[in-house]
């Protein structure tokens, strides 16, 4: 029995079909939630420490290393029944439209910094660290998250090429 297989055999049957039925949101949210762990880790840990005066700097160097975590996950587990193309294509287009991700994950902190001016000595350090983590870890995460989701599923990995893939992830589950 697979991890899979265990953990909905724990699942209300209720709710069973509909995990079944979004396991790829399901995944590709876990594999959200890790990267968000590392992104978050290293965006305090470089804003607090060496790239103090630069949180946008600190923030798009904490998404690029989510992006490659989460490409490694999601090419290997999340979407591992969908896509067909080489590796080297598919690397291209998932890092290409990460990057545009990088910018919708950014922006919304770059707006709170520097058209807003949530910032010291503008406000207070409390208030620019609750603007710095709504606008970099929620608003941000959102906007790319949702259009990551959107553009994977529709180039990186497309589903006309799963058709041909074999889908280890539809085992029955009793």
């Amino acid at each position: 029995m697979s991890v899979v297989d265990s953990v909905l055999a724990r699942v209300p049957q209720r709710y069973r079909q509909l995990a079944i039925r979004h396991r790829e949101l399901l995944k590709f949210g876990i594999v959200g939630g890790i990267t968000f762990l590392i992104d978050t880790g290293i965006f305090y840990a470089l804003k607090l420490t060496v790239l103090s005066p630069k949180p946008v700097t600190s923030k798009v160097i904490a998404v690029l290393v989510a992006t490659m975590v989460s490409y490694w996950l999601n090419r290997e587990w999340s979407f591992r029944t969908r896509g067909g193309r080489q590796r080297h294509s598919e690397a291209t287009l998932y890092f290409a439209i990460s990057a545009v991700g990088v910018g919708l994950y950014s922006a919304p902190l770059w707006v709170s910094r520097y058209l807003l001016h949530l910032q010291t000595p503008y406000t207070s350090r409390f208030v620019e660290e609750i603007a710095d983590f709504t606008a970099a870890q929620i608003v941000g995460l959102l906007l790319g998250m949702a259009f990551r989701w959107w553009a994977f599923r529709k180039w990186v990995f497309p589903t006309d090429q799963a058709e041909q893939a074999p889908d280890r992830d539809r085992a029955p589950v009793s």
